[in-house]
């Protein structure tokens, strides 16, 4: 009898909350305005011929290159971050190596790494989520393959230092290490150019949030041009749809609309996190374009009280050291607004008990 391979049997299946996502979306960290209308246009513009034709990754990575101010040979474009942390894995991992991550954390670096038969090595967060870099370089053995941290980090908002992460590259010089910048555009800090200096150093990112292209999956992974050839032996030359390459030039010309919108979420971020502050409840200031709120124990009515007023949160109690929180999307002035009244009449409804302000920032 076919049986998948036991790595695969063993693995937690990750199933987000797609179903029923309707109303103002703030649970998945997307745009919540959207692509640019150069985006639009272009995706109008899009022929037959186009679609009948295999789609060519080369030309437009050279753009991206050129965008990032990298060489060509240091960009691979992929099927959204996931992808290129499947590729790290598939390239660097053999059963029985050790995969590094903190948590809590995006949960695909732990599936991919233990599809590949790694054993994941989980680091707690310090106090209100500090990166635990002394925990992590403790657990450095001669099978680390993969260091893995998202920075800013999903679902806290938090960001580490960039020299921590170098001296973590240099201390493993044997693992990959991949930052992932996925919200990037929301923090204004980025390891990318460190890649041509440092061959372990990987750094991903994204067109899903302050590009507002989620839907066409499309992301970036950089790195040292010699090791990143050994990852394009193991990616799919057409792993990057025909729509998503054509419409890409085109987002990246247009930072006068991309950056209108980052400066709406990083001012609203600021009055999403007083409001919480004003409201008793505890959050941890973020760096990304989100906010973790701990509710507590209403956690889960909370999220179906915003639920019922047609706004969409996402509940991360499940998460290590999140116990009772959570994640609150940050987007465009009005749908900040319309958050903010709704989150003050669910904490009236729920009776949230306010506590000094003193106490609910970390």
């Amino acid at each position: 009898m076919l049986e998948a391979r036991t790595a695969v049997k063993k693995l937690h299946t990750y199933r987000p909350p797609l179903a029923g996502r309707t109303g103002l979306r703030l649970d998945f960290n997307e745009s919540t305005v959207g692509c640019s209308p150069r985006v639009l246009a272009r995706l109008r513009s899009l022929d037959s011929e186009l679609l009948a034709r295999y789609p060519e990754r080369e030309p437009v990575e050279k753009e991206v290159a050129g965008f990032l101010g990298l060489e060509p040979a240091q960009v691979l474009l992929t099927n959204g971050v996931d992808e290129a942390i499947h590729l790290l894995c598939s390239t660097y991992l053999d059963p029985g190596d050790e995969a590094l991550i903190v948590v809590p954390t995006f949960a695909m670096y732990a599936v991919f790494a233990q599809a590949e038969g790694a054993r994941v090595v989980e680091v707690l967060a310090g106090d209100n989520f500090t990166f635990p870099e002394r925990d992590l370089l403790e657990q450095l053995s001669g099978r680390t393959r993969l260091i893995a941290v998202a920075n800013p980090n999903n679902p806290t908002g938090a960001a580490v230092a960039g020299d921590v992460l170098i001296r973590i590259a240099q201390a493993a010089p044997q693992a990959a290490v991949l930052v992932d910048e996925a919200y990037f555009e929301f923090h204004g800090e980025t390891l990318i150019k460190q890649t041509r200096q440092i061959e372990n150093l990987f750094v991903a990112r994204t067109f899903s949030k302050a590009y507002g292209l989620a839907g066409l999956r499309i992301g970036i992974l950089a790195g040292d041009a010699r090791q990143l050839a050994m990852v394009r032996r193991v990616a799919s030359p057409y792993n990057v749809n025909a729509a998503a390459l054509a419409v890409l030039p085109e987002a990246l010309r247009d930072q006068e609309y991309v950056g209108r919108y980052v400066a709406q979420v990083l001012s609203n971020r600021d009055r999403l996190q007083h409001e919480l502050g004003n409201l008793g409840l505890h959050y941890w200031s973020s760096h990304a374009n989100f906010v973790l709120a701990r509710i507590g124990s209403a956690h889960a009515e909370f999220v179906q009280a915003l639920r019922d007023r047609g706004i969409l949160v996402r509940d991360r109690h499940p998460d290590p050291g999140c116990e009772g929180c959570v994640r609150l999307t940050v987007g465009a002035d009005e749908h900040t607004e319309t958050l903010i009244a709704a989150l003050r009449d669910v904490a009236e409804q729920l009776g949230l008990r306010a506590r000094p302000q003193s106490e609910v920032r970390a």
